[in-house]
């Protein structure tokens, strides 16, 4: 109102209009039309108290001019405010008028009216968060370049960025993908590059953080709440489709893409790795940042003796997976096998994964814990997990064998060699056997039985279970005569055989 008042001012000191029009305050037709109503209403007469600003409101009020006509779509109304309040478009609603209602009016006709519904609304209003050192930090992934994987093909790139709400300096590091053992692993470095850690983290609802996205309750990831005791901050996830909580990383994300990535070329993740971490510390943290007017470095060095310190030992981080226990005793997880004991077959089971071990769970009791595999298809087996019969099967082998029969005693021990010697056939069944014997018949009658076979050299199961079944073992045992001496005594024939029999001697 400061330029009516103005102008009456003027007026009432015998400006002309023109005049008053030339200094820009207002133009002639509103002077004219100012000049008049002051006129009417005596505020131009010298000594006349100039009007207070309600008044000059009220009487300037341009005043509304009739509609010459009814809006085509005016009988429509109910059902376009409906359409426009669930958020439908323009043409979709003109559409759907032509189709569902017979309508015959232009687009125009409804942009009008969507015009007035939508400056009737009230406007949409919010508040910026503040937030005090060492508060707060938020935590986001934004898409990053496309480089050549280890695997030799082309693989998007994703940028884990966490930062620090008050002084907005930031965590950056590239990784191929967002699982949650990527996830912990991030977290982890960023507070060892802050050397310190924030009251709490503000997240979305990722899968690798919140399991079940909630406005009042969320779920979050189990592996992130172990990290989060772990480290001693607080979990705030943001409601479902409420990004503004975090506008901050938000904003660092944008940055990040916009100033760091169209002008550089890496070869590879760590190339890219190593240039972020020197554009974080040599150019974004020492701008002056858009809404604070300060450094991020020069405010993190005030904010970060108010962090909380990293622990003494840093927590061992671990993602839960469910797993079952097959058939074979045997877990599979990331492409290997880690045994469970037996009565567990077919039984779910919670598997925790660290860097270097594997640990199982049934429910919250604690099963086994193994060493981590280092190359897939890599079965870690534990003997006790097996069934008995099986471990009984794994456990008699060559090795065992051999020590078995040379407690029985020489005699068997060398048997044993014979059989297991074979280069033909596998005959560690048969050594088995022959232990088995001693089971039931003793170590005396065994040996014995042992020496008798290899006597009559039939190094065999066969001959040494008949011996024994026979008694043949408790049975003095005469010295075999020599091959040859056999087979002298058995095929040559004197003389005076050769005469007797008719034989004619030359």
């Amino acid at each position: 109102m400061f330029q009516y008042r103005q102008a009456l001012v003027r007026l009432r000191a015998g400006d002309t209009v023109r005049e008053i029009a030339r200094t820009g305050l207002m133009g002639r037709d509103k002077l004219g039309e100012l000049r008049a109503l002051a006129h009417s209403r005596g505020w131009l007469t010298a000594g006349a108290e100039l009007p207070d600003d309600a008044t000059l409101a009220a009487a300037m009020r341009p005043r509304r001019r009739a509609a010459s006509t009814v809006s085509s779509v005016e009988p429509l109304r109910e059902v376009v405010q409906h359409w426009f309040d669930a958020g439908v478009q323009g043409r979709a609603i003109h559409a759907a008028l032509k189709r569902e209602h017979g309508f015959t009016g232009s687009y125009s006709a409804v942009v009008r009216m969507l015009g007035h519904m939508r400056a009737s609304r009230p406007p949409e209003v919010t508040v910026r968060l503040s937030f005090a050192p060492a508060e707060a930090a938020q935590v986001d992934f934004g898409a990053g370049p496309v480089l050549m994987h280890p695997d030799g093909q082309p693989r998007r790139t994703w940028a884990f960025v966490m930062t620090l709400c008050h002084s907005r300096h930031q965590y950056v590091e590239f990784v191929w993908d967002q699982t949650v053992a990527t996830w912990l692993g991030c977290h982890r470095r960023a507070f060892e590059w802050f050397a310190a850690v924030p009251e709490r983290v503000i997240v979305d609802n990722a899968k690798c953080a919140i399991v079940k996205a909630c406005r009042h309750d969320p779920l979050v990831q189990r592996a992130y709440a172990e990290c989060a005791e772990g480290y001693g901050f607080k979990i705030d996830a943001c409601p479902p489709h409420d990004p503004q909580k975090k506008g901050i990383v938000e904003s660092g994300v944008k940055y990040l893409k916009a100033n760091f990535l169209p002008t550089r070329t890496f070869r590879d993740l760590a190339d890219l790795n190593a240039q972020a971490r020197a554009w974080v510390m040599t150019e974004a943290g020492v701008r002056c940042h858009g809404t604070t007017r300060e450094q991020p470095l020069v405010l993190f060095a005030l904010e970060r003796p108010l962090m909380k310190a990293l622990p003494a030992v840093a927590p061992d981080l671990g993602t839960w997976h469910r797993v079952t226990v097959h058939r074979d005793c045997h877990v599979q997880f990331d492409r290997s096998f880690y045994s469970a004991p037996f009565t567990l077959a077919t039984k779910p089971l919670w598997l925790r994964a660290t860097d270097n071990m594997v640990a199982l769970y049934e429910d919250y009791r604690h099963v086994y814990t193994h060493l981590r595999s280092r190359r897939p298809g890599q079965r870690m087996t534990v003997a006790d997990h097996l069934p008995p019969e099986a471990r009984m099967f794994f456990e008699r082998d060559r090795r065992w064998c051999c020590a078995r029969a040379a407690e029985v005693g020489p005699q068997c021990a060398e048997l044993m060699e014979r059989l297991l010697s074979d280069r033909i056939a596998e005959r560690l069944r048969s050594a088995q056997g022959v232990i088995a014997l001693g089971t039931r018949y003793g170590a005396a009658r065994l040996e014995a039985a042992c020496a008798r076979a290899l006597a009559h050299d039939s190094a065999h199961y066969r001959t040494v279970k008949t011996i024994l079944a026979s008694g043949a073992d408790q049975q003095p045992m005469a010295t075999p005569e020599t091959p040859a001496a056999y087979a002298s005594a058995r095929f040559t024939r004197t003389a005076a055989e050769l005469f007797d029999a008719g034989t004619t001697l030359h």
